[in-house]
């Protein structure tokens, strides 16, 4: 596998991400813009919207009949929340040419599709159909509320909205309920020529060759686009100490409660590896031989699921529970506990090894999909250096205990939340 970049034009690359493994080329645009609390929402629904019809296709159904024609190509969308800043991702996937059963030069009408789906969506009066912004509305407002009733989830964006409550990462990534009714067609086309203006594009594709003059075609269709105040993306914060622990308590009708704990991570986020501190925070509540795991849950019975896991970007670690609420203040302490081992250096050959077999394992699995190299790449999109997931995994391998001992006494607690049931006192 190789990786090359390049420069397609102001504010626009490519990455050509070259592998042999796969039968199919992924081409995905990814798009980076800051996250505002006013216009996360309007964004967020834009891919959703931009895939299932265009000027060309005016329905599901037509372009539905495109997609099959193309052997089943697959088109996908997604809004993420990647640092401070919301990633609105469109992306189509299609078997290689050489594969097809009469020679069909399938890999660019998949791309020309892809390219017509963003470039030329259906516009009826300079808005969007409105019909169609309703439906998706419908499925984003689903998508908003269930991950309110998902209590796990819920917690953990509540312990993120008061963590960064005057910070961009704060901010939800599809927005509110409230946000998303207040979308209409004009608002939607308003949005796409913010996103085509001052957007940062990174096109990855994934592929055995790459596509002929792709990069040139999609210089050409930004060429017609009047490009300014491109986001800058290297403008993340990292997560400051806090001054005073925050805890938060909320009650709501649930039966399980839920602990929530937030850590600032002392690193700097642009550091293309801090593979130390992602080590030190797996062996803290990674996975079954962690510390959280074996001694909070398995041998202290306090919790249901007790884990751990890092946001390099925001030099971020946050631990999630489950706990009866009667045991929250003690599972608090116990995770605290098992931090101050860490960084103490109480840290077994046996945690080291299996924190570095999981992760590099977990590294190497980027390798098993397109759509898996496709999210490690966009996701690292911050990197000025470009490093590869067996790159890191050899990094990850060379860490050394004293590296992990230094990086655990770099997280600090900096909010708590707990929600628990309301018959709680």
């Amino acid at each position: 596998m190789s990786v090359t970049k390049f420069e397609i034009s102001k504010g626009t690359e490519g990455l050509f991400i070259k592998n042999s493994r796969f039968k199919t080329t992924l081409v995905s645009f990814n798009f980076y813009l800051p996250l505002e609390k006013e216009k996360a929402a309007l964004f967020a629904l834009l891919p959703f919207v931009m895939t299932t019809c265009s000027k060309d296709y005016s329905d599901f159904r037509k372009l539905n009949f495109k997609l099959s024609k193309l052997y089943g190509a697959e088109l996908t969308a997604s809004a993420e929340k990647t640092g401070d800043y919301q990633l609105l991702k469109m992306s189509i996937s299609v078997i290689g040419d050489k594969y097809a059963l009469d020679g069909e030069v399938l890999t660019a009408e998949a791309i020309k599709l892809l390219c017509s789906l963003i470039f030329e969506p259906k516009i009826i009066n300079g808005a969007f159909c409105e019909s169609d912004v309703e439906r998706e509305k419908r499925k984003a407002i689903e998508h908003i509320k269930g991950e309110f009733s998902e209590k796990r989830i819920y917690a953990k964006n509540r312990l993120i909205s008061e963590m960064y409550k005057n910070d961009a990462y704060g901010i939800p990534k599809c927005g509110t309920v409230e946000d998303v009714e207040k979308i209409n067609g004009k608002s939607l086309f308003a949005a796409w020529q913010e996103i085509l203006t001052k957007a940062f594009v990174r096109v990855n594709v994934i592929a055995d060759n790459m596509p002929n003059g792709l990069f040139d075609d999609i210089a050409e269709r930004f060429s017609a686009v009047e490009r300014n105040n491109i986001t800058d993306i290297y403008n993340t914060k990292k997560t400051e100490e806090a001054k005073e622990v925050k805890i938060i308590t909320e009650k709501s009708e649930v039966n399980q409660g839920k602990l929530v704990m937030g850590f600032s991570l002392d690193k700097e986020f642009s550091d293309p590896c801090v593979a130390d501190s992602f080590v030190a925070a797996d062996i803290f509540g990674g996975g079954p031989y962690s510390k959280l795991f074996s001694n909070v849950r398995e041998k202290m019975s306090l919790c249901y699921y007790c884990s751990a896991r890092s946001v390099r970007v925001k030099g971020l670690v946050t631990v999630e529970s489950g706990i009866e609420a009667k045991n929250a203040e003690k599972t608090q302490e116990a995770v605290l506990e098992q931090l101050k081992m860490l960084k103490e250096g109480n840290i077994t050959d046996d945690e080291i090894n299996s924190s570095v077999l999981a992760l590099s394992d977990s590294l190497n699995r980027y390798n098993d999909s397109s759509e898996g190299l496709e999210s490690w790449y966009s996701t690292r999109i911050f990197d000025k250096q470009l490093i590869t997931p067996e790159e890191y995994s050899e990094k990850v391998k060379a860490v050394t205990k004293d590296e992990i001992i230094k990086a655990a006494n770099g997280i600090k607690l900096h909010t708590v939340f707990l929600l628990l049931p309301e018959d709680e006192k």
